[in-house]
């Protein structure tokens, strides 16, 4: 019976359309409660690994503040949805840097106070000894607006990446110079856009297969401040009886876009003769590309707030195809729609295709999309026991194997839209960070309360990305809060033997975007893919990393590359950062 649950989320929904009429779907309705249910018994096999996250970032340097708007009250939407955080080896000195996507405020500078006083992005370098120097204005980043997110990829296959930064208002693509500099060519790419957007996700993908990354950009809704509703003044601008901001019900829906890469240095618009630009109506937050179904075609998901979520099938003709509610991965296993943020991709079973996790707001739960291999989904939060918690309003998110076991685990990080519930709300504005430890049998444990402090720390975050800054075979977790500093979350507990893969194409583009990497080890076949752009409006290492448990070596890595060609390396040593080039032979140690 699950093949057919698709098809019943399909009726459900056209139901609840019919039932809401013409004006109810324009104007939209709450989002429905999911509330906390029993939960299948915990089976565990193995030993609590002894984890210890602890932030780090005051002593690594990481000091600048975010700023979005005030931390007493928000008045408009603008002021809530925060930013993301980017982790790229800009320098390709082979340490990761770190780059901080910010805000600003609706006051602008306060009076007497220059430019330099207004908030930027900000840039810092590795300086490979644990500690970061903010480079901002030498590296041409100290730009200020309403920052969302960003994505990199080297679009021009130069061997340096490039930055795509969204924003309200005017989006930016910064070109790697290669000199520690990036340069502003938004306009020569093709890239200027007329009139203000809301623009939030984004990702690099070849999705022509052509050997040059492309470029798509979820877009939120169409928002003016002169026009938009004060708080409190609509049925959409309470929250449990609170006069709230208003949004995002109400306000028209932006459209997303996808960028052809003509192999020049520019972009073309194709986002109408893709498909792309259907369906309308959608509050698009963040985008992840990933080949769901296994055809060699780059798929792109989009977590929508409020409204179905879309998955846009790619046909491999240059158009796509919204399969979302047929697929089962747009809706919740009730058939309602979810106000989604955040979303990662990963094989958390170990079957061969790719699941999603995506966070929601509070009142409801992270929804856990199983693939079934056959072109759907099921929705499998309570079986797989995230259904725990009700209380937390989710963003940033991802899959990594932070025990090194060969199972991807799950972290959350969380913090609510409105100030004004303070720490008295059942659901508060600072909220601590969730931590979910694979069983191995389809099930996750909540093991937040004994995963050390920077777990347990209350904030209110929304982007945030994994990898390995110290390049130790261990992931770390960068975050990004609202109206306060990074936290840089390292775990100090115990971990097995890992590798660390960084793609280099050839035919394919340069940083191997899209390359699905299958590595055999310990008796696990695990797969993972290189992605630009997901967890919340962020970017996370495009390195890809395996535990591989208590294995001494790799037996076997493949690398299907997007354009196609197959490579196959064996007997690689454990602990140790590789990287495979297309069409070598063999690996080499990534020592620069």
């Amino acid at each position: 019976m699950k093949r057919f649950r698709p098809v019943l989320y399909l009726i459900l929904f056209v139901a609840t359309l019919l039932q809401m009429g013409a004006d109810g779907l324009s104007q939209g309705v709450a989002v429905p409660k999911r509330p906390a249910r029993s939960q299948p018994e915990a089976k565990v096999d193995a030993p609590l690994p002894r984890v210890q996250f602890e932030d780090i970032a005051a002593r690594a340097g990481l000091t600048a503040r975010h700023v979005t708007g005030t931390d007493v009250e928000k008045n408009y939407i603008i002021e809530t949805t925060g930013s993301g955080v980017v982790l790229l080896d800009y320098d390709n000195d082979g340490w990761l840097d770190i780059f901080l996507v910010n805000g600003t405020t609706l006051e602008g500078p306060s009076r007497g106070s220059s430019r330099k006083d207004a908030p930027t992005n900000h840039l810092y370098r590795n300086n490979q000894n644990g500690t970061f120097t903010d480079v901002t204005e030498k590296a041409n980043l100290a730009r200020t607006g309403w920052g969302q997110g960003a994505c990199v990829g080297d679009f021009d296959n130069d061997g340096y990446t490039d930055l795509f930064v969204t924003y309200w208002g005017q989006n930016v693509l910064y070109k790697n110079n290669g000199k520690g500099r990036f340069t502003d060519i938004t306009e020569t790419a093709g890239l200027l856009h007329k009139s203000p957007r809301w623009s939030t996700g984004c990702s690099f993908l070849d999705y022509d297969r052509d050997g040059d990354l492309d470029l798509f950009v979820a877009n939120y809704v169409d928002f003016d401040l002169k026009s938009a509703p004060a708080k409190g003044s609509s049925q959409f601008c309470f929250w449990k009886g609170l006069p709230v901001m208003c949004g995002p019900r109400g306000l028209p829906a932006g459209t997303n876009i996808l960028y052809q890469n003509n192999g020049n240095g520019t972009f073309t618009d194709v986002s109408e003769q893709s498909g792309i630009a259907r369906p309308r109506g959608r509050y698009s937050f963040t985008s992840l590309v990933s080949d769901y179904d296994n055809d060699g075609w780059p798929d792109i998901y989009v977590a929508c707030d409020s409204t179905p979520n879309i998955l846009y099938q790619n046909k491999g003709d240059g158009t796509f195809t919204d399969i979302g509610l047929i697929s089962g991965a747009a809706l919740n296993e009730d058939g309602q729609e979810q106000a989604g943020m955040g979303v990662s991709a990963a094989d958390y079973d170990l079957d061969g295709f790719f699941d999603l996790v995506k966070t929601n707001f509070a009142d409801d739960t992270p929804t856990l999309y199983h693939n079934n291999g056959d072109g759907t989904f099921n929705d499998v939060t309570y079986p797989s026991r995230l259904g725990v918690n009700t209380q937390f309003l989710g963003w940033g998110t991802g899959f990594f194997d932070f025990d090194h076991d060969g199972w991807k685990d799950i972290f959350m990080v969380n913090g609510h839209v409105y100030p004004e519930v303070g720490a008295h709300s059942s659901s508060p504005y600072k909220q601590e960070r969730l931590l979910f430890w694979n069983l191995r049998n389809g099930t996750f444990l909540d093991i937040s309360a004994q995963a050390g402090s920077g777990i347990l720390a209350r904030r209110c975050s929304r982007g945030a990305a994994v990898g390995d800054l110290d390049n130790d075979g261990s992931l770390e977790i960068v975050v990004n809060n609202m109206n306060d500093t990074p936290s840089l979350l390292k775990n100090f507990g115990e971990r097995k033997n890992w590798i660390l893969i960084r793609t280099v194409g050839s035919k394919s583009n340069r940083n191997g975007i899209g390359a699905r990497v299958i590595v055999v080890a310990g008796g696990l076949k695990q797969m993972d893919e290189v992605r630009s752009g997901a967890s919340y409006l962020s970017q996370n290492d495009l390195r890809l990393h395996f535990g591989i448990g208590d294995a001494t070596k790799v037996d076997r890595v493949e690398v299907l590359w997007p354009g196609g060609q197959k490579d196959v390396f064996e007997n690689l040593k454990a602990n140790q950062i590789i990287v495979l080039e297309e069409g070598k032979r063999a690996p080499r140690p990534d020592v620069r």
